[in-house]
């Protein structure tokens, strides 16, 4: 298998600049000539493994960070606008669309801002969407995906949200109990907590001081919403401050993502952050093992495996999504190459469709992307139900996954013949900008590709691609 180079000049000079050295002494400190490094920063030569060694020595820099996250979310994202039949087939080469995402970051981020206003009126339009009238109906992005973009490039991880709910956990004895502890806390505070008879999980009055938790909920439900409120009460500084550094354009945005921020401070609470890295590395992600160990739900713990991105003690870079029955994206996180579709559901032949066929089980599948990377993905149904006969039930399935590369870290991997290419499933990103020729379950063309139609001829597909 090829050795991918390493092209990572925004972020080689994100570094120097927060060191505030010049690139002739920055050059000096690495072991480079001039020349050599301001190529280096303009992407025009890979970093050489002499400065990625030099980086870690001199600066203590996480390496695993050169090759994160943001590059390739921002690739996977533009060649998904670009497949919008608004630009009629006209997508840039790839090396193009990876120089963008690499050497211009902020105006990848500008283009698909752009795309998803333009996306968002033309919805409007077509619909005959009562804000077409309205002043603040102008094309701006949902509030809902602003938040999720947030989150998106934060690689998932809220650095001091993360600390303060470990800091929490340690000050109340660890993991363990974290319902009574929660419970303490908000009584510390001097707000009343019952437990009710009713289908709202969660319901707090402020003026009276009073929460209520339904008792239908699951423990692990009743521990995290407990846990929520306990940061919605006493993280709300730390839980503004963030939000201001974020600058979200809408008051809905932001009102949101304080929601988003409190629900990732529980899940840090319930699963502290060294006690759950340690234990997952213990178990090999065994998630019903870590499930019973921290008292969370199978999904929740699938959640925060998804955000061990902590600089110098990272977890295995895993891919979170969850689906709901109809293939629609619920929730998306991805620190793999691997990206997510911004827009409609994921690609039919991946594992996590069929969850839904086998609930309670857990699917195993190694699959292999267009690009050639292959991961193993676990999958499993998720139900949500309310508590009582006659009550919805709410069905999602969810999917985890990591590139090959970590496989033996995942005990799930145990017993699968991987050594086989047939035993790789192909899957993609999204039929527009998918590059197989001949999956029989594309569901429209791709726009990067010639189509030929042959009315004598029906194969797979009612054309060929070229």
């Amino acid at each position: 298998m090829a050795i991918q180079k390493l092209y990572a000049g925004a972020k080689l000079r994100e570094v120097r600049t927060k060191l505030g050295l010049t690139q002739k002494d920055f050059a000096a400190r690495l072991g480079v000539s001039l020349p050599y490094l301001n190529q280096m920063e303009n992407n025009n030569r890979p970093i050489s493994t002499t400065v990625v060694l030099a980086l870690a020595s001199e600066f203590g820099l996480d390496v695993t960070e050169l090759s994160a996250g943001d590059s390739e979310r921002l690739v996977s994202d533009m060649r998904e606008a670009l497949a919008d039949p608004v630009f009629q087939g006209k997508m840039p080469p790839l090396a193009d669309i990876r120089l963008t995402a690499s050497n211009a970051p902020g105006l990848a981020r500008a283009f698909l801002d752009l795309h998803q206003s333009y996306r968002q009126t033309h919805e409007r339009l077509a619909s005959l969407d009562e804000a077409l009238g309205r002043e603040d109906a102008r094309g701006a992005p949902s509030p809902w995906e602003e938040v999720r973009d947030f989150f998106h490039y934060c690689d998932n991880y809220i650095d001091s949200v993360d600390h303060a709910a470990e800091y929490f956990a340690g000050r109340k004895g660890g993991h363990r109990n974290m319902r009574v502890a929660a419970v303490s806390a908000l009584g510390n505070a001097g707000i009343t907590v019952s437990f009710e008879d009713t289908d709202v999980l969660r319901h707090f009055d402020a003026k009276a001081q009073q929460l209520q938790i339904s008792a239908r909920a699951a423990p692990e439900t009743q521990s995290f919403q407990l846990l929520l409120q306990v940061a919605l009460t006493q993280q709300d500084t730390l839980l503004e401050a963030t939000l201001d550094l974020a600058r979200f354009t809408t008051t809905a945005a932001r009102d949101i993502a304080k929601i988003g921020l409190a629900n990732y401070f529980a899940g840090a609470a319930l699963m502290p952050y060294a006690q759950f890295h340690a234990a997952a590395q213990e178990c090999r992600h065994d998630l019903e093992l870590l499930s019973g160990k921290f008292g969370a739900s199978i999904e929740q713990v699938a959640h925060r495996l998804s955000t061990l991105q902590r600089p110098g003690s990272k977890g295995v870079p895993f891919f979170f999504v969850r689906v709901d029955q109809a293939g629609t994206i619920t929730k998306r996180h991805s620190a793999t190459r691997l990206q997510f579709a911004r827009f409609g559901g994921a690609c039919p032949l991946w594992n996590v469709h069929r969850a839904f066929e086998t609930p309670g089980r857990f699917l195993r599948q190694l699959a292999e992307t267009p690009d050639g990377a292959r991961y193993i993905s676990l999958a499993r149904d998720i139900s949500k139900p309310a508590g009582r006969f006659g009550a919805p039930v709410r069905r999602f399935a969810i999917a985890l996954g990591c590139e090959m590369r970590h496989a033996d870290q995942l005990v799930y991997a145990d017993g699968l013949d991987m050594t086989r290419a047939s035993a790789f499933e192909p899957i993609g990103i999204s039929c527009r900008i998918c590059e197989r020729k001949s999956c029989h379950q594309r569901a429209v063309p791709p726009l990067e590709r010639h189509l030929v139609v042959d009315q004598n001829l029906r194969d797979v597909l009612p054309y060929r691609v070229e």
